[in-house]
Order: C-alpha cells, then structure tokens, then sequence
C-alpha cells in the first residue's frame, strides 16, 4: 500500500515539473516512468498475501471487514485491502500466582471469596481457539485484542460467580471437580457468543487460607493417628485370642488326662519306662518306684 501511494506521488510530481520551467521539466517523463513503475510494484506485492500456517486473514478495506477469511498459504487479493491476521491454534491464557508464570507480571491469581467467608487463591489455565467463520466478527465487534478484552475477564468473573456457592475446604478438596465443570460450562457459553472455543480449563491451584491449612492439617494427623491407633488395638486383639486358643488347648489336655488315665494305667506305663532303662548297656541307675515295687537296676 505505502508503494502504491509513493507511486501515486511521483507521478503528481512529474505532471507539476511538466508544466513548469524548473530543472525537473526535463526529467519529467522518466519521473512518470518511475512513479508508474513503484506503482506497479507496490500493485503486484499488495496483490499477493501469504498467510502463516495456524491463521487465518481478514480483510478490511476502508474501514469494512470482509466476511471472508483468507486460510493459510498465498492467496491473491485487491491490493488496497488490508489483512489483519487471526492465530487460530490452541492458546493458553495463565492466570497464576507465580511470578512470570502467567500472562500477566506479577502475582495473577484469582481472589475470591466462598460460601464461608475465607479468601480462596485460585491459579486458572484456559485453554482456547478462535473459530476461524468467526474471525471477521472478532474484528469488527471485538478487535484483536481479544485477550484483555474477552478472555481474561469473563474467565476471573465465571471463577468469582461460582466460586459464592462453595466452602473454602469442599472447593480444595471434594468439590472441585464439581467447581471446575460449572466454570467450565459458563465460560463455554460466554466464549461462543463471541467466535471462540473454549477446549480446556484448568484449575491449576487452590491455596486456602494459612489458619485453614494448618486445621485441615491437625485433622489428618489426627485421623492417622487413629488409624494407628486402631491397628496397635487390632494387633493386641489378635494376640490375646492366640493366647487365650493356647491356655484353652493346655486346659483341654489337662482335663483328658486327668479323666482318662486310671491308676493300674499309670503303674503299667512305669513299668515299660523301668524296663526300657534296664535294658540300656549304659545305665546304672536305682530307680525308686511306688512303695510297692521298687526296683534297684545295675549295670555291667
């Protein structure tokens, strides 16, 4: 565009010289010639766009967007539009409270308020594209800076809206599922509304208040401490039962040799284990039994 008007100039300028008595009159034509030439040449560059791949273009002439997108590679166009091009890929737009981790310098984290009264810091990850059908829409109701524009605050102001119906603790620990998929949901709707699409959110981190942490905290070491507790108390359990099956077999046995083993039994059973020693070559031993029989055994 900047040759063609460059071009336009020059020419201007070779008309003028043409017609007056100056030391440009001579050189008149070959000026035209030249205008004529960057005219042409400026025509022809302005004519052919190439647009990177992952976007699309948009055309504008004089302050009208074309409903047509131009998509990636050469494409040839009226060489008095301009093409603002559109990224078309997945982007990520970070809110987070990391220093350079985010879009934003600084601590970006979202601040909210719960159901409870805490301040809950959440760190957000949006993942988005541009509908490309939609990319001359962006440019005339939204502009290119859609970033500052759409995203960043219907993403902090979903979080916020949402956020008023759940307790600090159920959105770090049971509810967040839950919390992200409405987000998710509000976001989506607000999104389409305006050419985009919304593929992914992602609640990156919920940081509680300290007084919350450290109660969330001593309940876990409590609860552990009980399940500790709870197995020591399992354990000793299953000891006395061992203990108490073991006297219960003693008890057993006692009982059935005290009520099956009469005396003349008892007597016989002494009279083999006297002969069993009298036989071995290596006692010599006395032996005394009952005051009936006592038996005296040498050896060779």
């Amino acid at each position: 565009m900047f040759l063609i008007i460059l071009g336009f100039l020059i020419v201007i300028i070779s008309i003028i010289s043409a017609k007056g008595e100056t030391r440009l009159t001579r050189y008149s034509r070959l000026i035209r010639i030249v205008g004529v030439v960057v005219i042409l040449l400026g025509a022809s560059l302005s004519m052919f766009k190439v647009v990177p791949a992952g976007q699309v273009g948009v055309k504008t002439l004089y302050g009208k967007v074309d409903n047509d997108v131009l998509f990636s590679g050469l494409n040839i166009v009226n060489p008095l539009v301009e093409v603002t091009t559109f990224d078309v890929k997945t982007q990520n737009y970070t809110m987070s409270a990391v220093h350079d981790e985010g879009n934003k310098v600084g601590d970006d984290a979202i601040r909210i308020l719960t159901s409870d009264g805490l301040e809950v810091t959440i760190d957000l990850s949006v993942l988005f594209s541009v509908t490309p059908k939609d990319a001359p829409r962006i440019l005339k109701e939204i502009g290119d800076d859609y970033l500052d524009k759409i995203v960043r605050p219907i993403a902090r102001t979903a979080i916020r809206d949402n956020a008023v119906s759940y307790e600090a603790v159920a959105l770090y620990s049971t509810k967040r599922q839950e919390f992200q998929s409405k987000i998710f949901s509000a976001i989506d709707q607000s999104f389409a509304k305006r050419g985009l699409k919304l593929e992914q959110l992602l609640v990156r981190n919920v940081t509680l208040p300290e007084s919350v942490r450290k109660a969330i905290e001593s309940k876990i070491n409590a609860e552990q401490d009980a399940q500790k507790m709870q197995f020591v108390l399992q354990k000793e359990k299953q000891l006395a039962e061992r203990k108490r099956i073991e006297a219960q077999g003693i008890a057993d046995y006692q009982r059935i040799l005290s009520t099956g083993l009469s005396d003349k039994q008892l007597q016989y059973e002494s009279i083999l284990a006297q002969k069993e020693i009298a036989l071995s070559t290596n006692a010599k031993i006395i032996i005394m039994g009952n005051a009936k029989n006592p038996i005296i055994l040498g050896g060779n």
